[in-house]
């Protein structure tokens, strides 16, 4: 399947996804309790913009093959790579420490503690998958 048809079919299911969360939302509110609508509007809008942003970058990247080499060859710098790396090594530092902070407070404030724990384990999830890779990636250098 070529490039522009994934495009499109993320479009055509953005729109039908977010369709179908007014429809839920606006004319049945009473039947579709909760936050089912809100999520099939939230990704519909989000796959919608997603696909046809990369419609028009298709587009307006049609007549210049120039342009387009010179935007690849710009996304597989070296440079902008080893850029991109150490700006989420930094967003990673700080997300331990408002992950944390998140978790001290949400203890503070009595929530509950189901809502505490999946906090718990999405913080020991990405810490251990940074252990993971730490080990992965000394074995192989």
């Amino acid at each position: 399947m070529k490039s522009k048809y994934k495009e499109i079919l993320f479009v055509i299911g953005g729109i039908l996804l977010a369709a179908a969360g007014l429809f839920m939302l606006r004319l049945m509110p009473q039947a579709w309790g909760g936050p089912l609508p809100y999520l099939c509007l939230g990704v519909g809008t989000g796959v919608f913009g997603w696909g046809g942003g990369e419609l028009l970058k298709q587009r307006a990247m049609k007549g210049e093959p120039e342009l387009q080499k010179r935007m690849d060859i710009e996304a597989n710098d070296e440079r902008n790579v080893a850029l991109a790396n150490r700006a989420k090594a930094r967003a990673y530092d700080c997300m331990l420490y408002v992950f944390g902070a998140l978790m001290l407070s949400f203890v503070l404030m009595d929530v509950d503690l189901t809502a505490i724990l999946l906090l718990v384990g999405a913080y020991l999830l990405v810490v251990g998958i940074s252990v993971y890779y730490y080990v992965r990636f000394d074995k192989e250098m």
